[in-house]
């Protein structure tokens, strides 16, 4: 099946989710355009691409998403969010998430870090200054060891990417972003692709028309204006 290509014209418009590869491919081309961004993930459609490749824009079926009231939060990892051992904050550092989750992640190889590059970092830097980018971070004696982020549209958080240079400091960070997710009528997290990781934390796979159905709803519902974390949001984690 021939891949779609975009120009860079606003109104370029995405093909149909159905002209997806079988691995999730659906176009090609375009730009990093809030406009275009936001529209995308409406659609159900990101981009993911390496550096020296066109921008290529993704809707995998099945699709990976973790209802908020569904997290597994395990023993251990309940045990750590009671002990406080990371100070948590929104939107506090967005760029520094971003950085982080794009570093190389051994510092022994040659790995010249992740698909998040420059023009990346630059596309949701201005979407976290319009309002609609966001990150949670976890910190601990004032310095950044974790946390992750994504993008908020209407009652759905898109997840892009997390880091952790602290063991567990991600899985915090996922876990009171969720609890705070949950009390703010969001109901779900796109975890975009299957992981291991993410499967063990609560997320499972659904049908793509499923999700798109979903989103068609979540996102023309009211945003919160305020990010801030509710003071007592971990108390959830206290039994």
């Amino acid at each position: 099946m021939a891949i779609t290509w975009l120009t860079d014209q606003p109104d370029s418009a995405f093909p149909s989710l159905e002209h997806a590869t079988e691995h999730g491919l659906l176009a090609a081309g375009g730009d990093l355009s809030p406009s275009r961004l936001i529209a995308a993930y409406t659609l159900g459609i990101f981009p993911w691409f390496n550096r020296q490749d066109p921008v290529l824009w993704w809707s995998p079926d099945p699709r990976m998403v973790l209802y908020t009231d569904k997290i597994n939060v395990s023993k251990s990892l309940r045990k750590t969010i009671r002990q406080q051992r990371f100070d948590l904050t929104l939107n506090q550092a967005f760029t520094g998430v971003m950085e982080a989750c794009a570093a190389p992640r051994s510092e022994a190889s040659n790995d010249p870090g992740t698909w998040i590059h420059d023009s990346m970092i630059e596309a949701y830097q201005e979407l976290h200054r319009r309002g609609y980018a966001h990150s949670i971070e976890c910190w601990q004696s004032g310095r950044l060891v974790g946390g992750l982020y994504g993008v908020a549209i209407g009652r759905v958080f898109f997840g892009e990417s997390m880091f952790s240079a602290e063991r567990d400091a991600s899985k915090v960070a996922l876990a009171i972003l969720s609890a705070q997710l949950r009390r703010w009528g969001f109901p779900m997290i796109d975890c975009q692709m299957y992981s291991p990781h993410l499967q063990r934390m609560g997320a499972e796979n659904i049908p793509r028309q499923v999700f798109v159905d979903q989103l068609q709803i979540l996102t023309t519902l009211s945003v919160p204006t305020q990010w801030q974390l509710d003071a007592d949001i971990t108390a959830s984690f206290y039994r």
